[in-house]
């Protein structure tokens, strides 16, 4: 039996986010939605922001098992909107104890190299990239994550101040498996990018230490999302061989499921004691591909 006293195994107990107070960037669709759905339906209050208003009341009022998933507009790129979130979330809540910085782009189209692919027209792909392109998908990747992190400080300072949960404050950003696997999954800007704030994340979580707000990366690999659906309904089409090579070795893409354990461990008291760690959640393709995790 769970008490004061003695601390409690319980599943329920240990991975409980009741009373958690949550906000998820790019939280309306995707990875994102996975995270927001499993958070709230175990007693979370949850803030997702995003661009689209539309969306994120459609997900408000479909998706919130307990009324608890509160949309606010507004684009976490954007310095201005991230201030005004935050005063709303100050006046209303006063504290978070958890920040998902999901809020990400797949950046530009995959240089696609081809036993028939020539040098000349390998360095013809990559030098039409539009640098500005290449800019953008780190300003948003890795960008997006430094200023979500810097906005929800004092926030998540409060939330450790108030102690509605056992656990420490906490930071998670979603990267990729990208950031490690030495095949790209997309262009080459893409994958350094999630390099970047993997290595940014982790030195956040050395840098804050004395501060009690932790740090820790989510690292998926292949889920359905507005970006993958291209690549997620190609793979219908395979053998269950090839599903094994080309997917993961357990032969299909992530599911809601898979994210939700992710995410209630890490945010929960369960992951009380995690900071500075990737959670990779892949099926297992980093074990058979050339990495560097």
């Amino acid at each position: 039996m769970s008490s004061s006293i003695t601390p409690s195994l319980i599943a329920a107990d240990l991975f409980s986010v009741d009373r958690l107070v949550a906000v998820v960037t790019g939280g309306a669709t995707g990875i994102g939605l996975m995270i927001v759905k499993a958070l709230e339906e175990n007693g979370a209050k949850v803030y997702i922001i995003g661009r689209r208003k539309e969306v994120l009341d459609k997900v408000a009022k479909e998706e919130a098992k307990h009324g608890n998933i509160i949309p606010l507009q507004g684009d976490a790129s954007s310095k201005p909107d991230l201030e005004r979130i935050v005063a709303h979330i100050t006046k209303e809540t006063g504290y978070i104890n958890l920040l998902v910085a999901n809020a990400g782009i797949s950046g530009p189209d995959p240089v696609r190299i081809t036993p028939s692919t020539t040098l000349s027209e390998l360095q013809r792909d990559l030098w039409s990239l539009d640098p500005s392109i290449f800019a953008q998908t780190f300003s948003v990747n890795v960008g997006t994550a430094y200023f979500s992190i810097a906005a929800f400080l004092p926030l998540l300072d409060a939330g450790n101040h108030k102690g509605n949960v056992v656990q420490s404050s906490q930071a998670i950003i979603t990267s990729s498996i990208g950031a490690f696997g030495r095949v790209p999954l997309a262009h080459y800007a893409y994958s350094a990018s999630k390099a970047a704030v993997t290595h940014m994340t982790k030195q956040f979580a050395t840098a804050l230490t004395k501060y009690k707000i932790r740090f820790n990366i989510l690292a998926p690999g292949l889920y359905p999302s507005e970006m993958t659906a291209g690549i997620v309904k190609s793979f219908e089409q395979l053998s269950p061989e090839e599903r094994a090579t080309r997917v993961s070795p357990l032969g299909r893409e992530g599911n809601t499921e898979d994210m939700a354990g992710c995410i209630l461990w890490l945010a929960s008291k369960a992951g009380a004691w995690l900071s500075g760690n990737v959670v990779v959640s892949d099926g297992g393709k980093l074990s058979v591909t050339p990495s560097s995790y």
